[in-house]
Order: C-alpha cells, then structure tokens, then sequence
C-alpha cells in the first residue's frame, strides 16, 4: 500500500509540472518502450507521450533508413505513422498458434517497402530503401527473394577482413558486433514488421569464396517458415571488409524457398496477428538452430522414404521377373 501510495504522490508531482518542462526535460529523454509504458500510467500522460515528434525522433535515431522519402510516404498510410512503424518494429517477431479463418486472405499489395540498416558496434554503417513491386509475374511465380545492392555495388565497414588463423575469433566478433534490422512495410495493409533477429544467428565462411555469410533470422507460421536475411561480406586479409549482398529469402520446414504468391500469404499473417517480443541472441540462435535441425530431420525422413520406395519397387519388379520367369519355363517344359 505504501508503495502506490508513492506512486500517487509521484504521479501528483508529474501532473502539477508545466507540459513543456516534461516534454523537453523528461519525454525527450526517453526510449520507445519507456514512453510506451509511461503513456499507460495516466491520461495526462498517455496525451504527451503519444505527441508524433516523440516518436518521430525516436524512429529516425533507432532506424536511420526511416528518413528516406519513400520511407516517409509509406509510414504516413499507417494509422499512428511513427508510432504505430514504432509498435509494429522495435520488437521481433514471435508467431502465435494459428487461428484457422473461413475468410480468404486479403489480395496481395501492389508494392512492399523495404527500410534496411546494418550497425556495427551499435552506429549506423549502412541504410537504404527499396521498393519491391508485388504484382509482377515475375514475383509472384519465383521464390521470394530481395535484394538490396546493386549486382556490382559494395559496401565498406569500419571492420577489418580476418586473417585465415584469426577466423574464429573475427566470425565470433562480427557475429557479436555486426546488427542488422530489415522492416518491411505494407501501405495497403498499413501495417509493418521487423523481418530481422537484429543480432546475427549464424557467422561461417563459403567453403568455395572464403567470403563471410552472416544470417538474421524470425520465425513465422508458427515456425513453420523463417524469414533469412544474408548479409554476405568480402575483402582482402587485413583490408577494409566490404557488404556485397543483403537479401531477403523465405524457406519451410521442407528446406523449400517459398513461392512470391505463397509468402504474400505469409507475411500480411505474420504482420497481422504475429505477437512482438523482445527476443535475446539465445534465444534467437536456438530457434534458428531447432529450425535448421528440423530441415535435416525431414529431409532425411524424405530420402529413407525414398530409399524405402525404392527398394519396394525393385522388390516388386524382382517378383515380377521370378514370376513370368517361372511360368515361362513351366510352359516351355510342358
């Protein structure tokens, strides 16, 4: 009782301060999730806390990318812009149990806008924005796959490329330092999600090019698929590392890329009912490595099954042959 007691008493002195003295001295200083919370303590504060150069300020530092122009048209379709790019972002993803639905699901937007930042270290290194039309054959018939550089184009990094006896060790220091946060917006749907772990889930070499594959990874479908952002790095040994790649896949549990059309579907679900939680790198590399175990699990389950049907069948033909091999010497002898 004491306690609630300080808590009106401390919600008595907030309320009797001037609106300009809590917005420059305290709301200004605040980060999304604590002026999230603090809008819920009183009315007087929920006006305050959801003032849009709040969290105008708040997205733009958290997501550099949000101040492109094409960033700005999307955010404006949503209903509380900044703040609900906010709300539907910050957090990850975490799919909920499917809820069958007799209605069929909306028809696909005509375009996906794509707002990409990559961290080092927690500063910005890199922000770009793309616009990915949805309507095309092109997207709709081929596995859904966004790509963010162009072909030749690269990017630097304040990291240095490792040298072959350092690669532990500099694979776990990109893991660890290199963040990566992909929002996906949907103006039609006016809606939008953050497709990206933001920490990395896997760090390793191609075997062929020596080249560093860094993976971001979220669950969706009730970790049916997972959305795969790969960040692909190059450089020479002790140079200055540069990003070639940045795309955006999706596969199931079959190990299958799926379909534009099908993962249309997909994402409008997950923005729609998918909840948002705070995740942990553990936690994230966990559910990257159940999935990826998974994928293993059933494609060797595919292949003895094949295995099987294939030895039904030569078991088959073998009677077959024994048996018309038998009747034609029986005929021949009588």
């Amino acid at each position: 009782m004491d306690m609630d007691m300080d808590m009106d008493m401390d919600m008595d002195m907030i309320t009797t301060l001037h609106s300009d003295i809590i917005n420059s001295h305290i709301l200004a200083r605040l980060d999304g999730p604590t002026l999230a919370s603090a809008s819920a303590s009183s009315s007087h504060l929920r006006r305050l806390c959801t003032q849009q150069y709040l969290w105008t300020t708040i997205s733009t530092s958290t997501w550099p990318s949000l101040t492109h122009p094409l960033a700005l048209q999307a955010i404006s379709t949503l209903p509380n812009q900044y703040r609900s790019i906010f709300s539907d972002s910050f957090p990850s993803l975490h799919p909920l149990p499917h809820q069958n639905s007799s209605s069929p699901p909306p028809p696909p937007s005509p375009e996906l806008i794509s707002a990409v930042d990559i961290y080092y270290k927690g500063k910005p290194v890199f922000s770009r924005v793309h616009r990915t039309e949805t309507q095309k054959g092109w997207f709709l018939c081929s596995p859904l796959w966004i790509d963010i550089l162009e072909p030749s184009e690269t990017v630097p990094t304040p990291l240095k490329f490792a040298k072959t006896e350092d690669d532990h060790d500099w694979l776990a220091h990109v893991e660890d330092n290199l963040e990566l946060s992909w929002i996906l917006i949907d103006p039609k749907l006016k809606r939008a999600a953050n497709l990206s772990s933001r920490r990395a889930v896997s760090a390793r070499r191609h075997w062929l090019t020596g080249e560093a594959e860094v993976v971001y990874a979220v669950a969706v479908e009730e970790g049916r698929a997972q959305c795969l952002v790969k960040v692909t790095c190059c450089g020479k040994s002790g140079g200055e590392m540069q990003v070639r790649e940045v795309s955006l896949t999706m596969e199931d549990l079959e190990g299958r890329h799926v379909m534009g059309r099908e993962s249309m579907v997909i994402l409008q679900r997950a923005m729609e009912s998918c909840k948002r939680k705070r995740v942990d790198v553990g936690e994230a590399k966990e559910g990257y490595e159940k999935f990826c175990a998974m994928k293993i699990e059933r494609r060797e389950m595919r292949i003895k099954k094949e295995k099987a049907m294939d030895t039904l069948a030569m078991l088959v033909a073998f009677t077959v042959f024994i048996t018309l091999f038998c009747f034609l010497r029986f005929y021949v002898c009588v």
